[in-house]
């Protein structure tokens, strides 16, 4: 039985869920009627829904940010610029995963974020314990940086989805700026350890620092 995420009705009518939650108000959240869609919006929508992508995406947005109607605009912002998001109550909201399960959003937004939460505490004790506490670089310059790679969506005079989407990439930035202090915390707290475990080496370090800085000088 394959399962399809994104998709539902609300009433007897087909939906598409571009944000689960509405930032700021968890208990909305913003879908597009599939029924109403004319064909240069459907079928590619359809497509990014059941794509890698898309179903590997928390919110549809994220794929349809990067995928485009057969006249070539993206997606989000054609939905965006003909009024086609609506604001609904999650409760309202019915998921059809699949032809024999449904379950309300309201319900699934409650469990994908305890999901969500264990997960991230599972991670982290995992990567802790795989590091002692230090952080790939790697790994870090890319969070910190984000994925430039997918293009932003630009103002399109749709108040309440350009709201949407400011907030979640307010959030967003908020929790990088959040792991940017954590991780420079780390960091203070793991040279403060290295020096009290191997001061000898601290100090030969300053006075490398000190000799060359003397040659500079010279």
């Amino acid at each position: 039985m394959k399962f399809l995420r994104h998709v539902g009705k609300h009433g007897d009518r087909k939906i598409a869920v571009i944000f689960r939650e509405i930032p700021g108000e968890p208990h909305m959240c913003l879908v597009t009627y599939t029924e109403t869609l004319n064909q240069h919006i459907h079928d590619p929508m359809m497509a990014a829904i059941e794509s890698d992508i898309g179903q590997n995406s928390e919110n549809l947005a994220d794929a349809l940010n990067r995928t485009y109607t057969k006249d070539g605009t993206v997606i989000l912002q054609k939905l965006h610029a003909e009024g086609l998001l609506k604001k609904v109550n999650t409760e309202t909201v019915v998921m059809t995963p699949a032809s024999n399960a449904t379950i309300k959003l309201s319900e699934l937004n409650k469990i994908l974020d305890e999901m969500k939460m264990g997960e991230e505490a599972v991670k982290k004790l995992a990567d802790m314990d795989k590091s002692m506490g230090l952080q790939d670089p790697v790994d870090v310059a890319r969070r910190m940086r984000g994925n430039k790679s997918q293009q932003p969506v630009q103002s399109t005079g749709d108040a309440l989805g350009d709201q949407a989407l400011a907030s979640n990439l307010r959030q967003q930035a908020e929790r990088m700026e959040r792991e940017a202090k954590g991780l420079l915390a780390e960091a203070a707290r793991l040279s403060k350890e290295a020096a009290s475990l191997d001061p000898v080496k601290v100090e030969k370090t300053k006075a490398k620092k000190t000799a060359a800085k003397s040659k500079v000088n010279a």
